[in-house]
């Protein structure tokens, strides 16, 4: 997709964090907008602020875990802008602990996000713009999932979150191969961010009632919390960066997007891991101090 200016794009988890720095940079690129959110006061407010930028933007409720909802996401699209061009299934949320003990209310909360709403986002938003694509001379399509490092290594004590993400990047790698086999004029890429301070450490301040925590959190979780904390706050590449990368990404026609290409090591070790039959490396391998102050953490000793 190399041309953006008077072209229509929807995004998930647009009020805050990569989401609304995705709009502000497809704003800038003369793009329409709309921005879903589960937070009302910040999607109003991101809404707000671009409107007195002077875009031509909307924004709505979402919860990408309701299927409903995304098609109303998507009817509302159609009847605002007549057509859809660009889609950021980007919606995300996180949580950490030792796998066996993440609850099913644990599990059914970020997979409902991270996962079914990706689902949403394809299922819906695909076959809108191959009808899009059909009406429209010279269309130009893309869509980018955001997963994350996390999507193609395995952090220690971050289960649920690794396997969503891992789900994200094998449904954006299936989508690239199946619009590619029917020629569609639609790209596809797949966002690997590692830590950037975006405000997906305090997800749970959205998290819906009918997912809630009903237990306090145990040791391990307290620990990934705090280990996570630390690292999102303390990441160096902006959610700024991140939207410029990601935008050259999708005009360069690139399908894998790491925004960190230093943090590569632990995926090739991976892959050496499983190509050669090597049981797996250790993911703080490289960070030893890391492992020992979460195995801290975890056993109730000092953090250090």
């Amino acid at each position: 997709m190399k041309n953006f200016q008077d072209k229509v794009a929807v995004i998930t988890g647009g009020a805050a964090g990569l989401g609304r720095e995705f709009a502000i940079k497809a704003h800038k690129l003369g793009m329409k907008l709309v921005l879903a959110d589960v937070q009302q006061d910040a999607l109003d407010k991101t809404v707000a602020e671009l409107k007195e930028q002077g875009a031509q933007v909307i924004g709505l409720i979402c919860d990408v875990r309701k299927g409903e909802q995304v098609q109303a996401l998507a009817d509302a699209t159609m009847k605002e802008f007549g057509s859809v061009h660009l889609v950021f299934n980007n919606a995300g949320v996180g949580s950490g602990g030792l796998i066996w003990e993440n609850t099913v209310a644990d599990w059914e909360w970020v997979l409902g996000v991270n996962v079914w709403g990706v689902i949403h986002g394809v299922r819906i938003f695909t076959k809108l713009m191959l009808e899009c694509a059909k009406k429209e001379e010279g269309y130009e399509g893309h869509i980018v999932n955001t997963s994350s490092m996390a999507g193609v290594v395995n952090p220690t004590a971050m289960g649920v979150y690794n396997v969503s993400k891992h789900a994200v990047v094998s449904l954006s790698e299936t989508l690239y191969h199946d619009l590619n086999l029917v020629d569609a004029p639609i790209g596809a890429s797949v966002l690997c961010p590692f830590f950037v301070p975006t405000g997906i450490n305090q997800s749970h301040r959205n998290r819906p009632d009918d997912v809630k925590m009903d237990a306090k959190p145990t040791r391990s979780q307290l620990a990934s919390q705090a280990m996570t904390d630390k690292a999102v706050t303390s990441g160096k590449v902006t959610a700024e960066d991140v939207a410029n990368i990601t935008f050259q990404a999708i005009a360069d026609g690139q399908f894998y997007i790491y925004t960190h290409p230093q943090a590569l090591g632990g995926l090739k070790t991976r892959m050496e891991d499983m190509t050669t039959g090597r049981n797996p490396t250790d993911p703080n391998d490289a960070t030893p101090h890391i492992r020992q102050m979460l195995k801290d953490m975890v056993k109730g000793g000092s953090a250090g």
